[in-house]
């Protein structure tokens, strides 16, 4: 079996360039050195087709957030099922992406600083299809200077705020969408409005109810913007828990979804139309393989997955197979498994398959990605944004 000396000094292409004994293509996920992140690619393909065909009525498109995968090779296998755009949260995904080959992409976090506006301006300047959020007047003039200086017209978004977290509120919108409008070197294509609470409100009712209460003063800030001849073209936001909620929002015009396409332990348990339990809309593509290193002690097993190997540890893992395990990942490096019933004996050395709690931060742990079809590795894919937080 191939063990890299360090995964993170070889691009995807540059590991399967390797010889045909030392490559990882064809090995068994259960044979992979651990903790490794592995995909399901037909269970990652069926995601995107759930996700396209469910749009696919609505007049809606999708957008979906790279902040989920950090991936240039997963966001071109959705821009080619469909999707109009990838999003970005950080201007160092950003340039990671448009370094692998993306151009459609929209930076849904706003950029305060002047390196961080001037590393925008450098995108744009090399990739007509960057947009960029703004939800301050001071960052909008800002913008503008800059945008001047690198002899560019910007494209923005006005981040309108669903709760407290980020963007402007509903209320000061409108004087702001007519503040960018007004400015020469900035173009405005239109607004955002993610509701990043209302993705893991349990019950589907309930989720429904509220993302449409929440986002009611967001619909009349666009059909202002509308009247006052502003360009309306983006209404975007959504998420993976409420993509099938925002179709019902008037002039919404995509979907920010990121998750749907690997799923994790957080998003079984918010249920759905089907399901007020789990969330069956899409399947979880993504886990971790681990190794057991400890079975001394009674029902309870030590493996080598820990809070540095899955992040959260709310909700737990879940061990495929296992229905009564309770994984805890509390320590730095190692998982701690008790139990009452298991279904096999367990040695030291054999492997566990986990759903994390949370894909968006367990991603950002690794290097690479193992993508697998009926348990063989198939492909290996650079997370080259990884570690990307500015």
């Amino acid at each position: 079996m191939w063990i890299p000396k360090r995964v993170s000094g070889y691009t995807a292409a540059e590991m399967r360039a390797k010889a045909a004994d030392g490559s990882p293509i064809g090995v068994s996920k259960w044979e992979l050195d651990t903790p490794a992140l592995c995909v399901d690619l037909d269970k990652l393909e069926s995601n995107l087709q759930t996700l396209k065909t469910k749009l696919a009525s609505t007049g809606l498109a999708s957008r979906p957030h790279a902040k989920t995968h950090k991936c240039p090779a997963i966001a071109r296998l959705q821009l080619s099922s469909g999707s109009i755009g990838i999003c970005t949260a950080k201007i160092s995904e950003a340039e990671a992406l448009f370094a692998g080959g993306i151009q459609p992409i929209l930076m849904t976090t706003t950029n305060v600083t002047a390196s961080k506006i001037a590393r925008a301006m450098t995108i744009r300047k090399k990739n007509p299809s960057f947009i960029q959020a703004v939800d301050h007047p001071r960052t909008v003039r800002e913008l503008n200077d800059a945008a001047k200086a690198f002899g560019v017209r910007a494209d923005v978004v006005v981040d309108v705020a669903v709760g407290t977290r980020s963007g402007v509120p509903p209320e000061q919108a409108l004087a702001l969408l007519q503040l960018v409008d007004k400015q020469p070197n900035l173009k405005l294509r239109g607004m955002l409005s993610y509701d990043g609470s209302a993705q893991h409100i349990k019950g589907f009712k309930k989720r429904y109810d509220e993302t449409l209460r929440r986002i009611e003063p967001n619909v009349q800030v666009f059909e202002a913007m509308k009247k006052s001849g502003l360009n309306a073209e983006i209404f975007s936001g959504g998420g993976s828990g409420t993509y099938n909620i925002v179709t019902r929002i008037p002039g919404f015009t995509d979907v920010q979804a990121g998750s749907y396409i690997f799923m994790d332990a957080q998003y079984l348990e918010i249920g759905g139309i089907d399901n007020e339990e789990v969330f069956t809309d899409f399947t979880p593509s993504l886990t971790v393989m681990a190794t057991v290193l400890n079975t001394y002690f009674p029902n309870r097993l030590t493996t080598d997955a820990g809070a540095k190997a899955l992040t959260l540890n709310q909700p737990p893992a879940i061990v495929i197979g296992e229905p009564n395990f309770k994984y805890n990942a509390g320590s730095d490096e190692f998982g701690a498994i008790t139990y009452d019933k298991a279904n096999k004996k367990y040695e030291v050395g054999d492997r566990l398959e986990l759903i994390v709690p949370h894909c968006d931060p367990a991603v950002n742990e690794y290097d690479v990605i193992y993508g697998t079809r009926k348990d063989k590795v198939e492909t290996v894919w650079e997370i080259s944004a990884r570690g990307h937080s500015q």
